[in-house]
């Protein structure tokens, strides 16, 4: 297990040296995604019209942040991971342009674990519950997509000096920490119960 700050855009080779257990922090630009932001990248694609971002390199955050608006700009007030299993459709399509890591909560499904090893992704964990926290580690707001979509849907840009800790749950060679706590617990039961 190891810590690591990495700098976005995030290179393949690095991604790949990750193990589950490793302890990340990330600095550059990371870009908010919930359903609706997913949803409309999806349709851009399909459609052939050009992202607001690039993806190449991106580290993508299941969250929906509190902001309070500025004239002319917003501050960050709260911001905690969403739960990442609803945006499942969305990781081939994410990974195969390029995200190098997925942040949230709760992990994500086979399927995603297949595209982190064809394309070099991790999946991070954020802290669940520590939403103040986590705010204090951005910088600023430097742009907001698809405001109309509503404050948590929209995707947002958030700068960071340092953002973290996070921990590699899921990695580019089909490990999984959740996968992992399921088998340990299965087994504890089969033996308590001499199954």
């Amino acid at each position: 297990m190891s810590e690591k700050i990495l700098s976005i855009p995030l290179q393949e080779k690095e991604i790949r040296e990750l193990k589950v257990g490793d302890v990340v922090y990330l600095q550059g630009v990371i870009y908010t995604a919930r359903d609706m932001a997913h949803l409309r990248m999806r349709d851009y694609l399909e459609e052939g019209k050009e992202l607001p971002v690039s993806l190449e390199g991106a580290a993508i955050f299941h969250a929906g942040p509190v902001v309070k608006e500025k004239e002319n700009s917003y501050d960050l007030v709260v911001i905690g991971p969403t739960t990442s299993i609803r945006m499942e459709p969305y990781s081939q399509m994410i990974c195969e342009k390029g995200v190098r890591a997925i942040i949230g909560k709760g992990g994500m499904a086979e399927g995603s674990m297949k595209a982190f090893a064809k394309y070099g992704c991790v999946y991070l964990q954020a802290a669940p519950g520590c939403a103040v926290k986590i705010a204090e580690d951005v910088e600023e707001i430097e742009n907001v997509y698809w405001l109309e979509l509503g404050v948590p849907e929209a995707m947002w840009l958030l700068k960071t000096p340092k953002f973290g800790p996070l921990v590699v749950a899921m990695d580019s060679h089909g490990s999984s920490i959740y996968q992992n706590i399921k088998k340990e617990a299965l087994e504890k039961i089969a033996i308590k119960y001499g199954e």
